[in-house]
């Protein structure tokens, strides 16, 4: 699986603070064979997770290349970390040295509901402008599931990330800026709301709609993907997520007209394709966000690529997960495919009362880090990952969340669960 667009070529500057920095040029990433790559350990479950994919990617990355390559591992700060030492959660020193390095590999960090601070995963994302959330979802064989058939999920879900409602333009309710919007949309549009509500602005752009599209096509076409859904709610949000559907179109019709094939003319009655898509072609559909999820369910093997606004890809990304077995086996990353700017982040939660306990799974942490070598050019190191994972999972050394669905199992720990996967490289 590629997930980047551009070339990548050798880094030939000096090695500086025992590793070289991967930087970008003109859309092309030019790695270095010992790169510095930052890492946020996390809040919660973050540290014992990082702690364990960066000691498995290690562990692949000697087994693939020996000693000609390694990365260096510079740890930054952010959340609860970075408040005792900094007071602040999200230090202009971590965006800068991320910036500075390109690509970072990340834990989850702490969101309060309800109130306090917004997300810090969210605002990673918007600084650092990595518009494109990109959430692979494949079965691992022997993994428990509720599917009939689980080795026909195969999808890739690209989730713009910068817009929607976690553009995070809301009021709370009773304060003065909710009043004045209020009093705005029903002096000036005509449009009543109560008096008690808070009130949140759902902006989606032609410009961040088209950059998603363009990427999630760009990405069916490289990796030989056989259709791209756009997955809207435009029946309803007729100017936002109706204009999404819109803008896809237009993408894949004026940038693609060569390479693919929209559903509607693959079913005119009186059309040159009968129904079938030509071969080379990639089928361009969409679906309604609530359909959606009954034909993920029901209809599994008819999707592909999945490219979705911000809040709908969040909601079916998880149901995603689900049916492969759950979030702690589902990889996350976050790019800028101009720049070639990534993180790559476990996609569950901080889960803190499971924190320092070495119970948790760190297979989406690992898997994530699969996606960090894939971007950095380094397909033997990550396939020796992956297919160890598979390995270490079919031999139902697994940790709890998967071993009390299974019968006569027992769990192992985090660490123990990275041992394991170490161990299996060794027959791969």
């Amino acid at each position: 699986m590629t997930l980047m667009n551009t070339q990548v070529k050798t880094q030939k500057e000096a090695p500086r603070e025992n590793g070289s920095r991967i930087t970008s040029s003109n859309g092309t990433l030019i790695r270095a064979d010992k790169p510095m790559v930052p890492y946020i350990e996390g809040d919660g479950i973050g540290p014992d997770v990082i702690s364990a994919a960066r000691r498995v990617i290690d562990a692949g990355v000697e087994r693939a290349y020996g000693s000609r390559r390694k990365i260096t591992w510079l740890e930054v700060l952010a959340g609860e970390k970075a408040r005792q030492k900094h007071r602040d959660s999200l230090p202009e020193e971590t965006l800068k040295t991320i910036k500075e390095h390109i690509v970072a590999l990340k834990g989850p960090l702490e969101t309060p509901i309800a109130g306090g601070q917004r997300s810090l995963n969210v605002a990673l994302r918007q600084r650092l402008d990595l518009y494109a959330c990109v959430r692979p979802v494949k079965y691992i064989p022997s993994t428990p599931t509720r599917l009939k058939h689980p080795e026909e999920l195969d999808i890739v879900i690209f989730r713009e990330n910068t817009e929607d409602v976690y553009a995070g333009i809301e009021f709370k309710e009773g304060t003065e800026e909710a009043r004045r919007l209020i009093a705005f949309l029903k002096e000036n549009l005509k449009s009543e709301v109560r008096q008690d509500s808070a009130v949140g602005i759902k902006p989606i752009s032609e410009y961040a709609t088209k950059r998603i599209v363009r990427a999630a096509i760009n990405y069916a076409v490289r990796n030989n993907r056989k259709s791209v859904t756009i997955v809207h709610k435009g029946n309803i949000m007729k100017y936002t997520e109706g204009g999404f559907m819109r803008w896809a179109y237009e993408v894949a019709n004026r940038e693609f007209k060569d390479k693919i094939v929209t559903e509607a003319d693959l079913m005119k009655p009186d059309g040159q394709y009968k129904g079938v898509t030509p071969p080379g072609k990639i089928l361009v559909k969409d679906r309604l966000a609530d359909s959606m999820f009954q034909q993920l369910l029901l209809r599994t093997n008819e999707y592909d690529v999945l490219v979705l606004p911000n809040l709908n890809g969040d909601y079916l990304s998880d149901l995603a997960a689900a049916m492969a077995g759950g979030l702690g086996l589902a990889p996350g990353a976050n790019i800028n495919f101009e720049t070639g700017a990534a993180i790559f982040e476990p996609t569950h939660g901080t889960a803190p009362a499971y924190a320092n306990q070495d119970k948790v799974n760190p297979t989406s942490a690992i898997l994530s880090g699969v996606l960090l070598l894939r971007h950095l050019g380094w397909k033997e190191a990550a396939d020796i990952v992956e297919k160890a994972v598979a390995r270490t999972v079919s031999q139902r050394r697994v940790t709890y969340d998967l071993a009390r669905q299974l019968e006569g199992v027992q769990p192992v720990g985090t660490s123990k669960f990275a041992d394991a996967v170490i161990e299996n490289m060794q027959v791969i």
